[in-house]
């Protein structure tokens, strides 16, 4: 079964990949590796534990994700099939100061993963707190894939 066609049977349509904002580049190949920039949380903004729930941001998350797999497609040429795996995910979690739950809320962008690549979704990752991002948005994250 393809990427794509995960993707498919998942109910899930990657976005267009988002340009830059700023003096940055979305990705970066180098050897067997992909680094994607941080992807925001579109249109889903707010801070974890005043206005918006785990839950809410897990699905926050899982924007994120479809934002990175759409980039990784951009640099790729389109052949998803070139990721061996997805080696780690960074997390920031827009959240009040006491809110201990950005573990939860990064799983809807591991739990996604994990759908979309099977074991090779399975990855290192870190969640952490920080006290804004850009734009109000509820999470970002960044990615490192394998790639063939």
């Amino acid at each position: 079964m393809t990427i794509e066609s995960r993707l498919s049977d998942l109910g899930l349509t990657l976005p267009e990949a988002p340009l830059p904002v700023a003096n940055y580049v979305p990705f970066v190949m180098t050897g067997s590796q992909l680094f994607v920039s941080g992807q925001i949380s579109r249109g889903i903004t707010g801070k974890l534990g005043a206005d918006l729930t785990p839950e809410e941001g897990a699905e926050a998350a899982k924007v994120c994700a479809l934002s990175l797999i759409a980039q990784a497609k951009a640099a790729l040429g389109g052949d998803l099939e070139r990721i061996v795996r997805v080696v780690k995910l960074v997390g920031f979690v827009n959240s009040v100061p006491d809110f201990i739950d950005q573990p939860k809320v990064i799983n809807g962008a591991s739990d996604l993963m994990v759908a979309v690549f099977g074991d090779a979704g399975r990855h290192a990752r870190s969640a952490v707190s920080a006290l804004s991002l850009p734009g109000g948005v509820a999470v970002e994250i960044e990615a490192i894939f394998e790639i063939r």
